[in-house]
């Protein structure tokens, strides 16, 4: 075997680290899009019954954006196991308890239902900000892209950009706001 198809074939094999920042994305549009490096399914070696996935660090998870009414609406369910153990907690309320639960949920039913996915799921690392351990940053080579832009507050633009942008109307001296 020649040195550069056992390289090919280590970097086939190997476990990759992928960095992922979630701030102000959809956690359900997230969710798919880091099973795909947690599974493997973006390696030409994938095969349902082979665990070839690579680890995934979410970043800023505090910081997630859920569509409309879906913080007030979003309703998750858990049970104890006794009788009358049912509860059913808001997406708001179950994010404010823990901000990487909500994620970490909707990567968990993203996934098929097998034997598989809790041993998936252990390579998923999430933080609440952008704090890692450097020990888990230094094995990051991948920076999976966001799947829509984050938008940048007006007081972070600087004065000339503001002046730049392109007035819609002028408005008259005269005029009064109400």
């Amino acid at each position: 075997m020649s040195v550069l198809n056992r390289v090919q074939q280590w970097a086939t094999f190997a476990r990759v680290w992928h960095i992922y920042d979630a701030a102000w994305q959809n956690p359900f549009q997230s969710a798919e899009l880091v099973k795909k490096y947690l599974m493997g399914l973006h390696k030409p070696i994938y095969h349902p019954m082979n665990d070839c996935g690579d680890h995934v660090i979410v970043i800023n998870s505090n910081d997630i954006a859920l569509p409309g009414d879906e913080w007030k609406k979003r309703v998750y369910f858990h049970h104890t196991g006794y009788p009358g153990g049912a509860s059913w907690t808001l997406a708001w309320e179950l994010h404010q308890k823990d901000p990487t639960m909500v994620l970490k949920k909707a990567v968990y039913n993203s996934m098929d239902g097998n034997l598989q996915r809790r041993s998936t799921m252990e390579r998923l690392h999430i933080f609440p900000d952008a704090n890692v351990p450097t020990k888990l940053l230094a094995n990051v080579s991948n920076q999976i892209a966001a799947p829509r832009m984050k938008p940048r507050r007006l007081d972070h633009y600087s004065e000339e950009e503001v002046k730049q942008f392109p007035k819609l109307i002028d408005l008259p001296k005269n005029y009064i706001p109400r």
